[in-house]
Formats: structure tokens, sequence, C-alpha cells
């Protein structure tokens, strides 16, 4: 089966800049990831993000579904440990009916100790909370009366309304997870795995084989989903792509490393040409179209079959995003989707 190719939507933004501007802009992009044919968008979940201000990820979707008809919507993550599921299970259903029953659901457990302060959830609950949330999603989704008892929520004969439209099972629940623990909470309880965009390519082999592993070992059926957000710098030759991506992408990736995103090092001692190199080395897919189709085919033949490229960063101008689009759409998914159609699941 082809690999299928969405963009992830950078809601990301300076806090200088204009939001409503941001958003337009957000618009154009969508329209025109739909002319171009790719399979899906995505965005993403933080909340007080110093020197930046974030679009809020679910009335974001919603809004840009109208945007978006025939495209598969995910969320890229949703940090579930903060959200009330009965809502959450509502707000997913909504976003299923609203795209024709097309909704991905990616849930992540959050690390920032800001975000579980503010909402008032002890960062030591995250995984109970996690967990038991899958739970409670997944049956209202799928049962009428659903009664739960458990160590965060209870409540009794609960059924919500619209359910999602997709059968014969409701949206996947695609968890993202990279350390052996995670894996297997995700492979047990998860419908997919939703990979980071840090792992290189060996690295991803051996988080794939883990996950794989584990959910036989649960005797669960084969997982269909695998998901990865890559980082995407396309432009007419390598250069001028490591040029143009390496200023925003290096300031996204400092950003993540103060807020103690694990597995990430920055040499302060190297310059930003050497940072950057040894960042996205086997890690992400910046170049020239033939560049980024190889590791794209790469990211298949590896088991993922599905990814959410991120193309752009906090404080990019629209005029680069929508020509990364455009090349993108016109010189890289064709050639992609044949290939990776071409070597089977």
């Amino acid at each position: 089966m082809a690999l299928k190719l969405g963009v992830y939507l950078n809601s990301q933004h300076p806090a200088g800049d204009d939001p409503g501007r941001r958003f337009a802009e957000m618009v154009e992009q969508v329209r025109l990831i739909r002319s171009l044919r790719f399979d899906s968008i995505w965005a993403g979940e933080h909340h007080i993000t110093p020197g930046f201000h974030f679009f809020p990820q679910l009335p974001l979707l919603h809004r840009l579904a109208a945007e978006a008809e025939g495209l598969w919507i995910g969320t890229n993550v949703t940090l579930l440990p903060l959200h009330n599921p009965v809502e959450l299970a509502e707000d997913g259903a909504f976003l299923d009916v609203i795209t024709g029953g097309k909704f991905l659901l990616g849930v992540g457990l959050g690390y920032r100790p800001e975000e579980f302060q503010i909402f008032g959830v002890p960062l030591a609950e995250r995984v109970s909370r996690f967990t038991e949330a899958v739970e409670i999603i997944r049956r209202l989704w799928s049962e009428d009366r659903v009664t739960h008892s458990g160590r965060h929520w209870q409540f009794s004969d609960a059924t919500i309304a619209p359910r999602p439209l997709q059968t014969p099972r409701p949206p996947p629940i695609i968890i993202g997870a990279q350390v052996p623990a995670a894996l297997a909470r995700a492979a047990k309880i998860g419908d997919g795995l939703l990979v980071v965009p840090l792992p290189t390519l060996d690295q991803l082999d051996s988080q794939l084989s883990a996950f794989k592993s584990a959910r036989s070992a649960t005797k669960q059926p084969p997982a269909e989903h695998f998901c990865r957000l890559l980082e995407v710098g396309c432009a007419a030759d390598d250069e001028t792509a490591m040029r143009r991506t390496a200023p925003f992408l290096l300031e996204k990736y400092r950003s993540y490393a103060s807020w103690g995103l694990e597995g990430l090092t920055l040499d302060p001692n190297a310059a930003p040409d050497q940072q950057f190199r040894a960042l996205a080395s086997k890690r992400f897919a910046v170049g020239a179209p033939a560049t980024v189709i190889e590791m794209l085919v790469a990211q298949h033949r590896c088991g993922i079959n599905h990814l959410s490229m991120r193309v752009s960063w906090p404080g990019m101008g629209q005029d680069e995003i929508l020509a990364s689009i455009e090349l993108i759409g016109r010189k890289v998914l064709p050639e992609v989707r044949q290939r990776t159609a071409a070597a089977g699941p």
C-alpha cells in the first residue's frame, strides 16, 4: 500500500506575529494541500509556550475541516492526561462526523511540568490518567450506556451523541511513544504507533520492531497505523533547502531542549551549520526533491505507512511555506506514491 503523505500545520508562531494573519495563511495552506491531493492535515498541542503563541488544537481542526474536504485530519499529538476523556470523546466524534469518517486521534503523555501545573494535573499521574482515558474514549465511541469506575473518573450509564462515523470500528487511537516502557504500553492499549521526529532511521527501525514484538506478545492482531511526524524541507537543490530550513528548525529544537524534551542534545560549542547537519543526519528529509523522496521512501521501508510532514516552523514566511508545499506536492508525492505502492505493505 502506498505511503500516505500529510502535512503537519505549524500553529506555533512568534509572540509578535499577528494571529489573524497567521490563521488566514494557514487556511491558504490547507486549500493548497487539498488541491495537490495530499492525504491528511495534522496539528499539535502545547500551552503557555514562552515567546510563542500556539493556536488551540481542536478548535483549529474543527475550523480547518471546512477547508479540508476529503482529507484525513489527525492530532499529533493531543496531550491526553490534560483532558477530560468524555469531552475529548465528544469532540473527536464530532470531528469524525464533519470529516466524513476521517479522523485520527494521536495522543501522547506530555512532558512539560508547566502544562501539568496550570491544568492542575499531577505529573506523577500522567500514565494512569493516560491509560484510563484511552479506555474511556474507546468505550464511549463504541458502546451505549457506559459505566466506568476508575482512579480518576467515575460515571454511570453515559452515552455520547453523535458517535463517530467510522465503521466497523471507531477512529483509531494512535499512541506516541519512543522509550521501551511507552512502546510496550502503546502496543497493549493503542491501535497504532505515532513516532516523533527525533529517531534516526536505525532508531526508527528498532522502535517499530519493539512495538510489533510487544503487540504480538499481547495476542492482539497486528496494528494498522504506523504514523510519524517528520521534518521536511524541500527546495530546488540541497544547499538551498538547508539554508532555508536550518534557522527555523534550529530555533524550534532549541525550544524543545529548553522544555526538557528527552533524547535531544545540541552541541553548544558547534557552529549553527554544524549543529543543524548533526541534527538532520539520517533523521530529517531536507534537500532537493530527489533527496526528500529517498528519505520518505526509507520511512516506508522501515514500516511507516502514514507521514505527517512538518514543512514550516515558527517565523517562516508564507511565500516559502507555499512554495515548499507546491514543490513537494508536484515533484515528491507522485514519485513516493508510485515507489511505495510498488513495494507493497
